[in-house]
């Protein structure tokens, strides 16, 4: 097996997810008692919120440089606002990079789906270096057309879904967002926060959902069992 370097704490709660997921992923090829070997520098979140994302490369970059130190061989960024940074810390840091935009969209572009609903952090939702990945696969991306709902989304992803706080209320303004979407044309939703999953999922839309933490978390496992298959 590949061993691969996890930077969490993006938040906590989603990197368990992560190790839960890669880890039965594994075990459902291998079976017995074989799981991942992984590597995991959980960042401090509050670190991140005091220089702010658009300015938490040197932290991510120092994250990444340490888990190849300790003999990482391909990078996971454990959200998916990290990305924004993606292609710099893979040239800085020599290493691979399994990216969840790009594995997200290798999945929606084997259906056929065009105009997807985009759901994430604000700069995930209102910079260019999501949705371009997206675009660079064919798919037509939308996000909530009004300042305020895109507000709301970050708000309740930072200060509940981050801390493990999931309620009711917020669940039913999500739908509503949804269903917003969905009267703008979107054929499709993409979960783009590793946070969202837990507060929407397939069994609550008639559109396909696509979780983009379960699907990187595929794509992982896939790279981890790449020299075993």
């Amino acid at each position: 097996m590949k061993k691969v370097g996890l930077i969490g704490g993006l938040s906590w709660v989603s990197t368990l997810d992560y190790y839960t997921f890669i880890n039965k992923g594994v075990n459902a090829e291998l079976g017995g008692l074989n799981f991942a070997e992984i590597l995991i520098y959980s960042l401090n979140f509050g670190d991140i919120q005091s220089v702010t994302w658009p300015h938490s490369f040197h932290l991510l970059l120092t994250a990444c440089e340490s888990i190849k130190k300790a003999g990482a061989e391909a990078i996971v960024l454990c959200a998916n606002t990290a990305h924004l940074f993606a292609d710099r810390l893979e040239d800085k840091v020599g290493l691979p990079m399994i990216h969840i935009v790009s594995e997200t969209a290798k999945v929606i572009q084997k259906t056929g789906l065009k105009k997807v609903g985009l759901l994430g952090t604000k700069f995930v939702m209102e910079m260019d270096f999501y949705k371009q990945k997206l675009e660079e696969y064919g798919l037509e991306v939308l996000v909530p057309e009004d300042q305020e709902t895109r507000d709301y989304i970050q708000y309740t992803v930072k200060e509940e879904l981050g801390a493990g706080v999931v309620r009711p209320e917020t669940k039913q303004k999500y739908l509503k967002i949804v269903a917003d979407l969905e009267k703008q044309g979107a054929e499709c939703l993409i979960l783009g926060c590793t946070e969202i999953p837990m507060l929407l999922s397939q069994e609550d839309f008639e559109l396909p959902v696509f979780d983009s933490t379960k699907i990187h978390s595929e794509a992982i496992v896939d790279y981890i069992l790449s020299s075993t298959k």
